[in-house]
């Protein structure tokens, strides 16, 4: 097949466009030359920004187009525009965020998000799952009823610069005491950017429809099971984690931000309980998630972290003091 990516040098369109080579086939990548430029020297390259400079797409012939960075309406139907018939399939990454009010194995029929201004295009956290509902709306007006839509959960694994997920790793890899945020029992899901990479390439190569959740594992994971599992692969001896209660650490003004993948009580953190039955069942395959956070630690090792990653551990100290402190009545 001939592909078309629309971004593959970060994260997850670096890792489908390795599983596309992987299998065999041709790439073009359209990029804005501003990370991994290096990366790919046997593959075409074309330079332009989506958001408004697609000029270097105004020739070229493809089989599938995949989409891995379409956050306003607007760019779907750009690219709809100067791409015509040439595009072949069209495959949109999503994001399970665009659900309304998820509840516990929900399935991609449930309710969407539906923004009170459609035009709006600042990208924040209240905007962000609409925005997508929108993406999905224009690509299936655009490019028909052979697009493939994928809605992952949390995308984790080798190449994650959100360092959301590799930040819990390498933290718990340090070992000492950690901070782990409640509610122990929310739902938690995590997919490896290889795994979906590999399946979205396999569904292309049939030219298979629809829309589905990408999320792992295959059967129901808590917050602290995961936390676990990661303690369980990494962890050095005398490592533990010392639950604190999410109304507690929300006083101390803490986030997802400040403690990476925490849902801070949410009440939408069901949208980390999607079903993957339909996923599994058109091929997709997850390896064991021991696998992939041993994988992830080794990549960390070789990573310079951003100061901007998960808690201070200085202050990640001091609000367990405190915290203890509380519960003694000091």
């Amino acid at each position: 097949m001939r592909i078309l990516m629309i971004g593959g040098t970060r994260f997850v369109g670096k890792h489908i466009v390795e599983a596309a080579l992987a299998a065999g086939h041709a790439v073009t990548i359209f990029h804005r030359g501003q990370s991994g430029a290096a990366l790919f020297s046997d593959v075409e390259h074309r330079l332009g920004d989506r958001d408004g400079d697609l000029a270097a797409l105004a020739d070229g012939q493809w089989d599938v187009t995949i989409d891995t960075c379409g956050y306003v309406p607007r760019q779907v139907h750009a690219l709809a525009e100067v791409l015509g018939e040439r595009r072949g399939q069209y495959v949109f990454i999503s994001s399970v965020s665009v659900y309304a009010a998820p509840s516990a194995g929900y399935g991609e029929d449930a309710a969407v998000i539906e923004l009170d201004d459609p035009t709006v295009e600042d990208v924040t956290g209240e905007t962000y799952g609409g925005l997508k509902v929108l993406c999905e709306r224009a690509a299936l007006a655009r490019f028909g009823a052979s697009t493939l839509i994928v809605r992952p959960t949390y995308v984790v694994g080798p190449d994650d610069y959100s360092w959301r997920f590799p930040w819990w790793v390498a933290r718990i890899a340090s070992g000492g005491e950690v901070l782990a945020p409640g509610p122990a029992d929310d739902p938690a899901q995590v997919i490896d950017g290889r795994d979906m990479a590999a399946w979205i390439v396999s569904m292309a190569e049939r030219g298979a429809s629809g829309i589905f959740h990408t999320v792992g594992p295959a059967e129901p994971i808590t917050w602290a099971g995961l936390l676990d599992t990661i303690a369980a692969e990494v962890a050095p001896p005398g490592t533990t984690l010392t639950w604190i209660d999410a109304d507690r650490l929300r006083s101390e003004g803490l986030d997802g931000v400040t403690l990476p993948l925490w849902s801070g009580g949410d009440p939408d953190r069901w949208v980390s309980a999607a079903d993957p039955r339909a996923a599994l069942g058109a091929g997709l395959t997850l390896r064991p998630l021991a696998a992939t956070i041993a994988d992830t630690l080794t990549w960390t090792r070789t990573q310079v972290r951003p100061a901007t990653a998960g808690l201070d551990p200085a202050l990640e100290a001091a609000l367990l003091d405190r915290c203890k402190r509380t519960a003694l009545g000091g």
